[in-house]
């Protein structure tokens, strides 16, 4: 499934399309409706990348043990 975003939309954010994708996932993250390994698969960043976004939001960092199986496993199906 895709979802697309209207241009007016996007321009209305004043964000690119790679720095709205960011802002998902990392909303996702947050709510831990998705693990750190799907958000970066998905935004295309490195760990280190991905963490560094997070303390920018000034998130802490919770990588636990779940975190890394699910990491494996995306890693893994690419």
């Amino acid at each position: 499934m895709s979802v697309l975003i209207p241009d007016d939309i996007l321009r209305a954010t004043k964000m690119t399309e790679d720095e709205l994708k960011l802002e998902i996932a990392i909303m996702l993250y947050k709510q831990e409706k998705i693990s750190s390994g799907k958000a970066r698969a998905w935004t295309g960043l490195t760990v280190i990348k991905f963490q560094h976004e997070l303390a920018k939001r000034g998130f802490c960092i919770n990588y636990d043990v779940q975190d890394f199986q699910s990491d494996v496993r995306t890693l893994q199906s690419n």
